[in-house]
């Protein structure tokens, strides 16, 4: 495969992976020369780096998804905020606020802080926050766990 062909191929894994734009996986492929492990490495610190740039904006949109254990034992509910309502009806958004009361259903967190830092249930290779980092990076707006409340019988 030419290196060319190579990188092609590279940067459509990655976009699939991770959702980003072309360029800034392939910069960050450049960046990396070659190397996927550290080319995500990149991305994710760009990543953090837009969340604490988006840290500061009010986020009046989002949703409140629910869950209910199939018991019908456990209930939970879950605030995800962002800025705008066109990010909160997109599809990943409202797939990581489902994931988020699945998250809450199976852990238990005290609160907020405590859910954000727990290993995600579904890739325990990633914390709570990354997946809310994810998404601060794709979609370039500010995103945040809002309130979260779990009921047990």
């Amino acid at each position: 495969m030419t290196d060319q062909k190579k990188i092609i191929a590279q940067v459509k894994k990655l976009r699939e992976e991770l959702g980003l734009g072309i360029m800034e996986i392939k910069a960050a492929l450049e960046k990396a020369e070659g190397d996927e492990k550290k080319a995500k490495e990149i991305l994710k610190e760009q990543g953090f780096k837009k969340a604490e740039k988006r840290a500061e904006k009010e986020t009046h949109q989002g949703l409140v998804a629910t869950y209910t254990h199939t018991s019908g034992k456990i209930g939970v509910m879950v605030e995800l905020l962002c800025e705008t309502d066109f990010v909160a009806r997109n599809a990943e958004f409202v797939q990581t606020a489902k994931d988020l009361c699945l998250q809450v259903a199976a852990m238990d967190p005290e609160n907020t802080e405590a859910l954000l830092e727990q290993d995600f249930v579904k890739d325990g290779s990633k914390k709570v926050k990354d997946l809310v980092t994810a998404l601060v990076a794709k979609f370039g707006e500010n995103i945040k766990v809002g309130r979260i409340a779990r009921f047990a019988i």
